[in-house]
């Protein structure tokens, strides 16, 4: 009896903990806060409130939060940002029953959680046909009166290259500022540097006890004083990283403004505050906005994308917006900020190599890469052939020699290992067709070479009584082929959030790219030594985007009527498919087999050809509200594009776009029955009236392409043409990527209008 009591006693005391639990978790789950973004209709907003900012603090004062009854939080603290030209809403810090609350307000459409980002990280020019005598540069064309948006870590507005020397007077319509802040204000900026801003209240409200030291505009990392000087850069006479790609940098654009708005920290970056910098860069008046950072690929949903968002605005404003394809290659479906509105960049390799040389004593030399930033030659010293130098302590005995490695299994270690002992040179040989930036930024005398030449060396010492070698660095050779080739790094479509859409768009320069730095971020180490420079090479497609974006200012100068659209088709119908051995762009990742357009585009941009392509693909921003009604978005979706409501009475699948891809991937298909897809394209003579082109297309094993009609007249200037275009290949293609090409060349075969066609049979991954 007694037993059974103190069981029954037992279970009620075990369910009363049980609820207690439940109910003590839920009130910290209800209590918890975080940051979110607030999309809300504008057109809801009492016409009690003069603004829409005071309508939302006016909202977020109303609601009562019982767990947070002691503590009684501000109004003030927990708004962020109020939004009015990127989106219609704000970004706040509140609890669950606070969001609970606010999802019950008149006007509310969505929220989204302030998330995290990511950042992507001067010979390009001439690489890129820029000169002042023939190419882009010709006068008056040089990027001047056009303001190019960097969205970024900030800058160092004393580098060389935001001197305003040449550089015209501030546009009348510029409504930007430079912002006051830890060691930077107003005096910092001039004609080159016309508005520099900071945003940072996101990351402060997800970090309440940070303390953030460089309170302003001013970049202590360099990753956007980088991607500022890549765009828009002056002339810097004198740049160089350690005597490697010595000359004078420039950007893309030299006579461009510059508008930084920094967002991105050392301790890290949210969306809340990139919306605020894109918000303010279109009310600021720029033209082009830059964004080499972005959302991991798992975020798959474009309403879920602030950045989506915020640039759908900033292109219904007529601004170019070029970004970042991210840096998690090669596979299929690692590519972010693919939204079809923006131009997505791809990174590749240039024509230039950095290299050291090992001289034997038998006066036999050997060429390898390297970025080792110390002395520029070494004495001669005795090499010792080490073979798999697993032992610290045998090679402080061999400090004073150069060591010869050869890897197994892992390089890495062996590296750690000469490292660890202080070894006064060494040589590596490994069967790596391409070394990782780590190994060839070495931070000691180091030599990386391939097993053919590794042999060489071995055979030497072994057949020496008295082997010596010596090292020189810091030489810097151009005319490298083949270039361009698409680097590992770079991501590849399609998109996941919009896979209709061929991404990327285009391939620019991202590999080892000299540009201007912050003197107070370490750009290398010798020994444990840090290494400063007012000019670092780094690579990403965070380098290639700038290019992009400094090209895109070149063509608004020429054509400042021009839409984002029409921008954007010039740079991706002109690109070259070819490299500088003129065959097909090389995938570094594959083998070296040509690459795909998933990887690369249209092809490597080619600046000079896309200030005259011919034709343009133009297309509106209903145009891409079409395009989100057939991929079938709700009404409350489309309003946080919209910011109104709006009826998808038309609906399309068929982006008038410079570019094709068809999905042959039904897997459960076991007939060979055929299946056709159709594409309408609509073109817009750009050049002189009375022109006529006529359609090529490359073959497509395994797909039929058709065109129709085969020639195109356009009479007048401005002039629109549409063609459909067919392809008919099974309902699951046998491989996974197919490519081709439809151009269109003019009859005096000035033009050629290049757009690639992908048909493939990926799907994406589970």
């Amino acid at each position: 009896m007694f037993r059974e009591g103190h069981s029954s006693t037992m279970s009620i005391l075990n369910v009363m903990s049980t609820i207690l639990f439940i109910v003590s978790f839920l009130s910290f789950t209800l209590a918890k806060s975080d940051t979110y973004i607030i999309h809300m209709d504008s057109s809801a907003m009492p016409k009690a409130f003069a603004s829409h900012h005071s309508w939302y603090l006016s909202m977020l004062s109303s609601m009562s939060d019982t767990f947070e009854a002691a503590a009684a939080s501000s109004t003030t603290s927990k708004h962020l940002y109020t939004y009015t030209n990127s989106i219609n809403g704000f970004s706040a810090t509140l609890t669950l029953s606070e969001l609970e609350a606010l999802k019950n307000s008149f006007g509310y459409i969505s929220f989204t959680r302030d998330l995290p980002l990511r950042v992507h990280t001067t010979h390009t020019s001439q690489f890129l046909g820029l000169s002042s005598v023939s190419g882009a540069w010709t006068a008056p064309n040089d990027g001047g009166d056009v303001i190019i948006g960097i969205v970024d870590t900030g800058i160092w507005p004393e580098s060389e290259s935001f001197n305003d020397e040449g550089m015209t007077k501030v546009p009348p319509r510029w409504k930007g500022k430079c912002e006051l802040g830890t060691k930077f204000n107003s005096s910092f900026c001039n004609k080159k540097l016309i508005g520099a801003r900071f945003y940072n209240k996101g990351l402060r409200a997800n970090n309440p006890k940070l303390t953030i030291p460089m309170n302003s505009p001013r970049d202590i990392s360099g990753h956007g004083t980088h991607t500022s000087s890549i765009a828009a850069g002056n002339y810097a006479k004198g740049a160089s990283y350690f005597g490697y790609a010595s000359g004078t940098a420039r950007g893309m654009a030299p006579r461009a403004h510059i508008a930084m708005y920094k967002v991105v920290w050392r301790y890290g970056t949210y969306t809340s505050d990139v919306l605020a910098a894109i918000d303010q860069a279109i009310q600021d008046g720029v033209d082009i906005l830059s964004l080499s950072l972005g959302l991991s690929v798992d975020d798959n949903f474009l309403e879920d994308d602030p950045i989506a968002v915020a640039t759908f605005a900033a292109v219904e404003k007529g601004i170019f917006i070029a970004a970042s394809a991210g840096n998690d290659g090669p596979l299929y479906w690692t590519l972010i900020n693919g939204a079809p509105w923006m131009l997505t960049v791809g990174a590749g390799s240039i024509d230039r190599e950095f290299n050291g040389t090992l001289t034997l004593g038998n006066g036999l030399q050997i060429t390898f890469e390297s970025l080792y930033p110390g002395n520029y030659s070494l004495n001669q010293m005795s090499l010792v052939y080490v073979d798999e130098c697993l032992s610290v302590e045998e090679l402080k005995q061999l400090r004073n020699k150069m060591i010869v490695c050869k890897d197994h299994p892992s390089i890495s270690n062996q590296v750690e290992n000469a490292e660890s002992a202080r070894v006064s040179a060494a040589v590596f040989i490994s069967n790596y067709s391409s070394l990782s930036e780590l190994y060839t930024r070495s931070s000691f005398p180091a030599a990386f070479i391939g097993l053919h030449d590794g042999q060489t060396v071995i055979d030497y010492i072994k057949q020496t009584t008295n082997p010596r070698g010596r090292f020189q660095f810091r030489k810097t050779t151009f005319g490298t082929k083949p270039a361009p080739r698409v680097d590992a790094y770079s991501s590849r479509g399609p998109f996941l959030s919009c896979p209709r859409v061929l991404k990327p768009d285009i391939l620019a320069p991202g590999s080892l790219v000299l540009a201007s730095w912050s003197p107070i971020s370490e750009v290398t180490y010798v020994r444990s030594h840090p290494l400063f420079s007012n000019f670092n090479l780094l690579s990403g497609t965070s380098m290639a985007t700038p290019h992009v974006a400094g090209v895109a200012a070149l063509i608004k100068r020429a054509h400042p009527d021009w839409s984002p659209a029409a921008i954007r088709s010039a740079i991706m119908t002109t690109a070259n498919s070819l490299d500088n051995n003129l065959t097909p762009i090389k995938d570094v990742s594959n083998y070296n087999l040509p690459a795909s357009p998933l990887d690369i585009g249209a092809g490597h941009i080619n600046p000079t050809k896309a200030l005259d392509p011919g034709l343009v693909y133009d297309a509106t921003p209903e145009d891409y509200i079409k395009l989100l009604c057939a991929m079938n978005y709700t009404s409350t979706k489309i309003r946080i594009f919209t910011k109104s409501s709006y009826n998808c009475t038309n609906r399309s699948l068929d982006l008038n776009y410079p570019s094709f891809i068809a999905f042959f991937n039904d897997e459960h298909s076991t007939s060979s029955e055929k299946v056709v897809q159709e594409f309408q394209r609509t073109v817009t003579n750009v050049g002189k009236g009375g022109m006529a082109y006529t359609a090529k297309l490359t073959g497509m094993d395994g797909v039929k392409v058709m065109v129709e009609p085969q020639k195109l007249v356009l009479k007048q200037k401005y002039e629109k043409q549409s063609y459909k275009l067919r392809l008919e290949g099974p309902k699951l293609l046998k491989t996974d990527v197919i490519f081709g090409a439809l151009s269109w060349t003019d009859d005096d075969g000035k033009y050629m209008v290049r757009s690639p066609i992908v048909a493939t049979s990926i799907t994406p991954y589970p």
